[in-house]
C-alpha cells in the first residue's frame, strides 16, 4: 500500500485532481466529505459542536449550518481551533478505517485541506500539493463558487501559505493553467505513485 497526502489551497483545484486519481484506480479518502459525515443529525459530533457553539448553528430543520459556523470560526483562531479539536480526531479515526478496508496494492490517495496547518506530512509515504498562485485562487472562489471576496480573503489567509505546502511537497502539480493542461499531470503523478 503507498498512502498519499494529497493538499491544496482553497480554490487550488485539489478537488479535480482528486477526482482524476480515483478515476485511475486511486482509493480516495476524502477528509472534507468525512468531516461532514461526522457531524451530520444524530452524531456525537454533530451534539459536541453544538455543546461547544450553541444550538444557533443549527438549521431549522436540525442540521449544521456550516456556512453559519463558517463564519464564526474563520475569523476566531481559538474559536477555530476548538471545532478542530471536535471534528479532527472524528475523521482521523474514520479515515483510518476506509484505509485498512483499501487492499495491499492500492495506492490510498488522503484528500486532506489541512495537511500542512495540522503537520501531518509524515503520516505520508509522499505528500502531493495541487499549487495555484493565490490570485488564481481568489478568482476561482469568486467567479467560480460565487464566493464574496472578503470572505474568499479570509478563508484563504485561515490556510497555510502557499510557501509552507510547497515546502512539505514531494511531488508539485501546478494548477494556474486550464483544466485540460491538469490531465497530463496528474496522470504522471499516477504514474510515479503506483511505481513507489
Amino acid at each position: 500500500m503507498v498512502k498519499v497526502g494529497l493538499t491544496g489551497g482553497i480554490g487550488a483545484g485539489k478537488s479535480e485532481v482528486s477526482r482524476l486519481l480515483a478515476s485511475y484506480g486511486a482509493v480516495v479518502v476524502d477528509a472534507d466529505k468525512i468531516a461532514r459525515e461526522v457531524v451530520e443529525p444524530g452524531t456525537p459530533g454533530l451534539a459536541a459542536v453544538v455543546e461547544e457553539f450553541g444550538e444557533d448553528v443549527l438549521t431549522p430543520g436540525g442540521t449544521l449550518d456550516r456556512p453559519k459556523l463558517g463564519g464564526i470560526v474563520f475569523n476566531d483562531p481559538e474559536k477555530l481551533k476548538a471545532l478542530n479539536a471536535i471534528v479532527h480526531p472524528l475523521v482521523g479515526a474514520r479515515s483510518a478505517e476506509l484505509e485498512a478496508s483499501a487492499g495491499p496494492d492500492a495506492v490510498v490517495v488522503h484528500d486532506v485541506p489541512l495537511l500542512t496547518e495540522n503537520g501531518l506530512a509524515p503520516l505520508y509515504d509522499t505528500v502531493v500539493v495541487v499549487d495555484a498562485a493565490p490570485q488564481t485562487q481568489l478568482d476561482r472562489l469568486v467567479r467560480l463558487r460565487g464566493m464574496a471576496e472578503d470572505e474568499a480573503k479570509s478563508r484563504m489567509a485561515a490556510q497555510a501559505t502557499r510557501e509552507q505546502r510547497l515546502a512539505i511537497a514531494d511531488l508539485v502539480i501546478d494548477n494556474d493553467g486550464p483544466l485540460e493542461a491538469l490531465e497530463p499531470q496528474v496522470r504522471a503523478v499516477w504514474e510515479r505513485l503506483r511505481g513507489a
